[in-house]
């Protein structure tokens, strides 16, 4: 008998047979890829199928499968014990996903496919990023850019709090400049995975805290539901001086330290906003290096004006809410504000 994705937690293992590139897309949260057709495998067997018949094309998808599974078992599989106790999906739990199923049970294994495979898995996913969301209770971290809320996150991490760090989850800032060095986003789909790992695991009578993040982090969608959720929670406001928070910025940006290129070239891109003569000087300081200033000029110009308007706009103040003045960003400080942050909520 199957199972469904409401049993993955009751097995050792959730191994995922489709491609590396169906893999890399999106899978479900801790899975292994053991595939059964690799990409070109994959493209061969379905081309065959359009191109000449299904009868030729599972032939040829069985010998390639049977090797595969074969190679699989004389690694990943050959020190598992008799106990081992594996959940086996596909796209829609059917053929590639059986096939390695009914190998790992003829040997002893009490090995099981998931109903529906992948696209099942993909449903639950959606259905929950629709109810979870407003099950939690948030506490929603706001201050303008450079007030240290990415590392207050991970003070509160290490003091034990619940946190969803939505910029982690999608390898971004969340900036203009926000793009992670040698590290692209997520797709849409395993973005959305990520985060129902992490609701999926909160206790609904602690608070969750997160940062107070737009409907776009680069070039993903924080889901409606919790976006909606946040929009309706009280707030944690930072109050960080001007001169702490250059200080900072220029610590974790300091990959564009040496790229004045590419900070130009993004910086082009705000020309119809801020106009071609304020652009002009700022690449102007990044062309100097002149770091600090310019880093200040695009708090004061361009970030904390856009950042008050949509915190108005999204996060308004709320009786319920609590504010820190804070200008000290060193992790001793963030640590020993995070407790304070403990003790208050």
């Amino acid at each position: 008998m199957p199972a469904t994705v409401t049993d993955l937690a009751a097995f050792d293992e959730i191994i995922d047979v489709r491609s590396p590139g169906e893999f890399a897309e999106d899978h479900v949260p801790g899975a292994i890829n053991l595939p059964v057709l690799d990409d070109a495998e994959r493209e061969r067997v379905g081309t065959l199928y359009k191109q000449v018949s299904s009868f030729e094309a599972k032939k040829v998808g069985a010998a390639l499968v049977s090797r595969n599974i074969a190679q699989h078992l004389d690694t990943w599989f050959a020190g598992k014990p008799k106990s081992y106790c594996p959940l086996v999906y596909c796209w829609r739990g059917g053929s590639r996903s059986g096939s390695l199923t009914h190998v790992l049970q003829k040997i002893g294994f009490a090995a099981m496919q998931l109903e529906g495979g992948y696209k099942a898995y993909r449903r639950h996913v959606v259905a929950e990023l629709a109810r979870l969301p407003a099950q939690l209770g948030y506490r929603v971290v706001c201050g303008p850019t450079g007030s240290g809320k990415s590392r207050l996150l991970q003070a509160l991490v290490d003091e034990g709090a619940q946190v969803l760090d939505l910029e982690a989850l999608a390898a971004h800032r969340g900036s203009l400049l926000g793009a992670l060095p040698d590290q692209d986003q997520p797709s849409q789909k395993r973005f959305e995975s990520a985060i129902w790992a992490a609701l999926n695991r909160f206790d609904s009578d602690r608070p969750v805290f997160v940062e107070s993040e737009s409907k776009k982090i680069g070039a993903l969608r924080v889901p409606d539901a919790l976006i909606a959720a946040m929009h309706a929670s009280p707030c944690l406001r930072l109050e960080v001086p001007l001169d702490a928070r250059v200080r900072l910025l220029t610590e974790d940006y300091v990959h564009f330290l040496h790229d004045p290129e590419t900070i130009n070239r993004q910086l082009g891109y705000l020309t119809s906003l801020r106009g071609s003569e304020t652009i002009a000087a700022w690449q102007a300081q990044a062309n100097r290096q002149a770091w600090p200033e310019l880093v200040a000029a695009l708090l004061e110009q361009h970030y904390d004006p856009a950042y008050f308007k949509s915190l108005a706009r999204n996060y308004a103040p709320s009786p319920n809410d609590l504010s820190f003045h804070i200008d000290d960003l060193s992790a001793g400080r963030l640590q020993q504000l995070a407790r304070e942050i403990l003790a208050a909520v």
